[in-house]
């Protein structure tokens, strides 16, 4: 008689506890989408998937499943059940899913017990049933839920230090970390963003996590639905904008110069280098080329074309003096002469009061006195 092998459905506690799990699909299935703490563990590369898949088309489940146990014949599995049984003795709270929670990870799941002795639990419905789950709180009971409490937008010109202030006020919710983008022309990372259903992945945990503790207030960046190439829910922003109070971060200039270039030059030059110590450099320049290029339309010909004069004569400084600061120019002038006036027209369309405006300190302490 078989062993029977558990199945789990407990999804709040895999969000709550944010346990790791192991995703046995294939990694062409798992980079269009996947849950935090997810590692991909692959029953089948993508090449193995794709000859099963036309084989069920053409021949019927059977024989699909037959070339699946050819394919991954006695030889190919062991490393790959020894991958899952280090994983799992890791991490002894992993769980274990498929697309739908059938065959692979069934199949997974028995070799696991079968090999190396290991009962470990695999998710009842698998990837598809824990996605609709995260869909249907996030666009259906979690932006009710927010709608019920205070809800507090940060906004502030460009380089006034939003995202640093954010980082250091309990009950946060950092949109721009989660889209991994800072949400504008100049807002991309070296790192890709991640997939559309990645980003709605993690936002779902974040949000769930953050009203699980009850806040009595939550605060987040003020955004719109992109956030570069990736997009907040119509539901969901809705449940966090509407009605919320709106806060105004005031920094000095030359403040949102120094942390603007701090962004923009010094760390992402440090990334760029670090990916590429040879090549680094001029690809940071030609990304920022690219970004200037994209303002051209909205900034005007005549001052794009000082912008660049200024960023190819800090770039020439740079090479002769190994100085960032040389930079300072042409971030001052981006920040007045294309955000600050692009920043003034959006705050006065916005359909919220200024509840409160002030330095970063003056606005953490207005925060923790309301808790």
């Amino acid at each position: 008689m078989s062993t029977s092998l558990p199945l789990w459905d407990d999804f709040a506690t895999i969000v709550r506890e944010r346990r790791p799990l192991i995703d046995t699909r294939a990694p062409v299935e798992f980079k269009a989408g996947a849950f935090p703490g997810a590692v991909n563990l692959p029953l089948m590369t993508d090449k193995e998937r794709a000859a099963v898949g036309t084989c069920y088309k053409l021949h019927g489940n059977a024989a699909a499943v037959k070339l699946g146990h050819k394919l991954v014949n006695e030889e190919v599995r062991r490393p790959r059940i020894r991958a899952w049984a280090d994983f799992y003795r890791a991490h002894p709270d992993a769980l274990l899913y498929c697309f739908r929670g059938g065959q692979r990870s069934e199949i997974a799941q028995r070799w696991l017990y079968e090999y190396e002795g290991l009962v470990i639990p695999r998710l009842k419905g698998g990837y598809k049933a824990f996605r609709r789950y995260l869909l249907e709180l996030l666009t259906e009971q979690l932006p009710a839920q927010l709608q019920q409490m205070p809800r507090h937008v940060l906004a502030g010109r460009t380089g006034s230090g939003k995202t640093l202030l954010l980082r250091q006020l309990p009950h946060a919710l950092d949109l721009e970390k989660l889209a991994h983008h800072r949400g504008s022309a100049f807002g991309r990372h070296i790192e890709p963003q991640p997939t559309q259903i990645s980003f709605e992945n993690a936002l779902g945990y974040d949000l769930i996590n953050l009203l699980e503790t009850a806040p009595p207030w939550i605060v987040f960046e003020d955004e719109g639905r992109n956030i570069g190439r990736l997009y907040l829910p119509e539901q969901t922003h809705a449940g966090l904008y509407e009605g919320a109070e709106l806060i105004i971060l005031e920094t000095p200039l030359e403040k949102r110069v120094d942390i603007t270039l701090d962004e923009y030059v010094t760390q992402a030059q440090a990334r760029y280098l670090q990916a590429d110590p040879q090549q680094g450099l001029e690809k940071w320049r030609v990304d920022i080329l690219d970004s200037m290029q994209r303002i051209q339309r909205r900034l005007g010909g005549v001052r794009h074309k000082q912008l660049l004069a200024m960023f190819e004569s800090a770039w020439q400084a740079q090479l002769q003096h190994n100085d960032v600061q040389t930079h300072r120019s042409w971030v001052s002038f981006l920040l007045t002469d294309y955000y600050d006036p692009m920043y003034d027209y959006q705050l006065a369309n916005k359909p919220q009061p200024v509840a409160f405006q002030g330095d970063a300190e003056a606005v953490r302490q207005w925060l923790l006195e309301k808790a």
